[in-house]
């Protein structure tokens, strides 16, 4: 369960998609076959389009977990 306030977006552009999103914490970009997962309007990975909500699910996780500091590093 996640409970921090953090804001995904979902884009239908790959090319402009997380530029367009910088104001979101989190978020996936999605082209061909394949999509570019985000933090902040930067891309951090690519996968294929089979992989698009598993991988953006990890990022969420994950980011959540820096925002409570538990991250290992």
């Amino acid at each position: 369960k996640i409970t921090n306030p953090i804001k995904v977006a979902v884009m239908g552009c790959v090319v402009n998609g997380p530029g367009e999103a910088t104001d979101a914490d989190v978020g996936i970009a999605c082209g061909k076959g394949k999509g570019a997962i985000f933090r902040k309007g930067k891309v951090v990975s690519t996968v294929k389009e089979e992989n698009f909500l598993e991988a953006l699910k990890t990022e969420i996780d994950s980011l959540s977990l820096d925002w409570r500091g538990l991250a290992r590093w």
